[in-house]
């Protein structure tokens, strides 16, 4: 794994902080930044955290904080970390180049961070192997990201590529099937997402770009009876990810098989 940059970041929030502390490596974290006066049953898991790792802890007031993160809601935590790191696609594809049913998510263009953390979280929840996001014009791993996963970056791999269509070309040729978001695809509750699969998710506003989508095995769409016939990215996305993740289940006297 390689770090694309050698700037700090920053993780903040007292779940995606005290995760990140125990999943870790030290080599990782340059400094935890505490609020004064934060809850002691928090400060106790900091503290006995950072004596574990040898890792400093610096008490700051809270204007401290607020600046560091830029006024967001850190919960009197802070972590300075080295940048998040991305995966190779090589290295990722050979960790799972044994699984019967590998599952992969492309994500064009997802420029919110909150809903990249959000899909990170379900993804997680599902089983997804890896994730693949554009290097341009689309959220990369962030502070923002890191908080809104809840800790799933730290379990997710993400892959960072220069050209998605090229990508799909290199995972078709491995055995891939394509399955993207359509508002004219077939109904997602009858796709089989068993087998080596890779779901693509489309730009908050412009969807699926169009290159990209020519490239697709299927196309899926989600049925929808009211008024907005739109949903958020994130909750469109994990609306797939479990009808996945119940397609690779074999349901038997009310218990799950794999």
């Amino acid at each position: 794994m390689k770090s694309d940059s050698n700037n700090v970041d920053f993780v903040f929030g007292r779940h995606a902080g005290l995760d990140f502390l125990r999943t870790q490596d030290a080599s990782l974290i340059n400094k935890i930044f505490l609020q004064n006066g934060v809850q002691a049953s928090i400060a106790d898991q900091v503290y006995q955290l950072a004596k574990k790792k040898k890792i400093i802890v610096q008490s700051v007031p809270k204007s401290k904080l607020d600046k560091l993160v830029d006024q967001q809601n850190h919960q009197g935590l802070v972590l300075a970390i080295t940048p998040f790191e991305y995966t190779d696609l090589n290295d990722l594809l050979k960790s799972i180049e044994e699984k019967a049913d590998p599952f992969l998510l492309m994500l064009d263009s997802i420029e919110d961070p909150h809903n990249l953390g959000s899909i990170l979280r379900t993804a997680d929840a599902t089983g997804v192997d890896g994730i693949i996001i554009p290097q341009r014009r689309a959220s990369g791993l962030t502070s923002v990201v890191a908080k809104t996963s809840t800790g799933a970056i730290d379990y997710v791999p993400v892959v960072r590529v220069n050209n998605l269509v090229q990508t799909v070309d290199t995972l078709k040729d491995k055995g891939y099937w394509f399955f993207g978001t359509a508002m004219s695809g077939d109904n997602y509750t009858n796709w089989d997402a068993r087998g080596k699969c890779v779901l693509v998710i489309g730009n908050e506003g412009k969807g699926i770009s169009p290159l990209l989508l020519k490239q697709m095995d299927q196309t899926l769409t989600i049925p929808m009876t009211g008024h907005v016939q739109s949903l958020n990215v994130g909750v469109a996305t994990g609306i797939l990810l479990y009808q996945m993740f119940n397609s690779r289940q074999a349901v038997k006297n009310g218990q799950i098989k794999q």
